[in-house]
């Protein structure tokens, strides 16, 4: 099923875009991930960034195992068609694996050597452990 809106985007060869999620209020990038026209229909749809998950090859609803969804407060489309920007609301602002707020806490100092400037706000065992 065709949409107009999914046609004007320029998917690379494995049929995904990069998506760039920033934080609705502050405008800090929070991560990078894929979408597939799937994801981006249903992020649409329902109101929650859902992305495609290359490793494990399958559509990921950010927040399903963490409970840290992104909730959708716009979306854009670069000048290229190429690149998606979501603007949303971080929920437990926490968006990193790491159990940081941004994937992006490391600043690369004096043109050498990468420092971690975020802390983390909750460890990532506590997050994605498994519950018998």
């Amino acid at each position: 099923m065709s949409v107009d809106w999914l046609d004007q985007i320029k998917w690379d060869e494995k049929g995904l875009v990069p998506a760039i999620a920033q934080d609705h209020q502050s405008g800090r990038v929070l991560m990078v991930a894929w979408m597939n026209e799937e994801a981006l229909r249903l992020t649409v749809e329902e109101g929650r960034a859902i992305y495609w998950s290359r490793s494990r090859n399958r559509l990921w609803r950010k927040g399903e195992e963490s409970g840290h969804v992104q909730t959708l407060h716009e979306l854009r489309l670069d000048c290229d068609g190429d690149v998606i920007l979501l603007s949303v609301e971080q929920l437990g602002a926490i968006a990193c694996h790491t159990g940081r707020e941004s994937c992006f806490y490391r600043v690369l100092r004096n043109g050498s050597e990468w420092e971690t400037v975020d802390d983390v706000r909750r460890n990532p065992d506590e997050i994605y452990s498994k519950k018998a």
